[in-house]
Formats: structure tokens, sequence, C-alpha cells
């Protein structure tokens, strides 16, 4: 360390520049004359309009926790023991012409077949979605599930 390197623990406070001489003195780094140099100065934000041009996504707004895919129709072992006899087949088709399922928009919708009552006629079920318990009322009544 030399001499030269020392510095003062509390430096001199600089004074006060006023007026012209000053850092921010006259018009205070406004330049001079205009809406810009004015104290109060409202200039409309350019971005603002932008923003307001540009169209608005829409999106699914109070349903966006729904889910998108259709629920499938619930159709319980005890509709199929009344509307079905024994050795016929369970599939869209034909509980739709039982009419027991309506097709949406010409399309068969998907189907759950669920356990709840029971079934004593043999039948075979097809591209239906089914429960583990229904799957056991139908193997017990001698049918099949595929």
């Amino acid at each position: 360390m030399q001499i030269n390197d020392l510095k003062r623990k509390t430096p001199n406070k600089k004074s006060i520049q006023v007026g012209r001489g000053g850092t921010r003195g006259k018009t205070s780094g406004r330049g001079t004359k205009g809406q810009l140099s004015r104290s109060g100065r409202k200039l409309r934000p350019e971005l603002r309009d932008i923003i307001k041009k540009l169209p608005k996504l829409r999106g699914r707004g109070k349903n966006s926790n729904l889910s998108i895919q259709t629920k499938p129709v619930i159709v319980k072992i005890e509709i199929i023991e009344k509307a079905f006899s024994n050795d016929d087949k369970v599939n869209p088709s034909t509980l739709e012409q039982k009419g027991i399922v309506s097709f949406r928009q010409g399309k068969a919708q998907l189907i759950k077949i669920l356990g709840k009552g029971e079934l004593t006629k043999k039948v075979f079920v097809s591209n239906c979605a089914i429960s583990a318990s229904a799957r056991e009322a139908v193997e017990k009544a001698g049918g099949s599930v595929k």
C-alpha cells in the first residue's frame, strides 16, 4: 500500500448545485417547450393501442376444468335382464334397437355396463366397456365378454 492509494473513511459531501450550473437546474433535463417538458404530462402509451387491437384469446372459461372426453352411457345389468332373452348379443347396435340407448348424431355412443342387479340369462357382450362386477355376473350366468 502506498500513500497515494489511501482514501478517507468519510469523503467530503458534495455541495448541491443550483441553477443553470447544476445537474438538474433550469429545464431539469426535459429540454425546452412542448408537452414533454410540462409537469403532469400525459402521453397515451402506444403499447396499449397495440394490445387493444389484438384479438382476445377465447378459452373454455369456467368450464376449463371439465373433461373434453364424452362420458359413457351407463347400462345396468338389471336392464339387460329385462330387455334381452337367453343367448342374445349385447352390443351398441342391439341396445339401440331395443330403445335402451340412443345414437348421438347417427353414431354409437360409448357404453359402460355396470353390475347393479342380478343376471340369470346367458348373454354375449361385445364392444362395450364393462365393470368387474358386471363381467363376473355375465360369466357366472354362462355368457362371455369380448
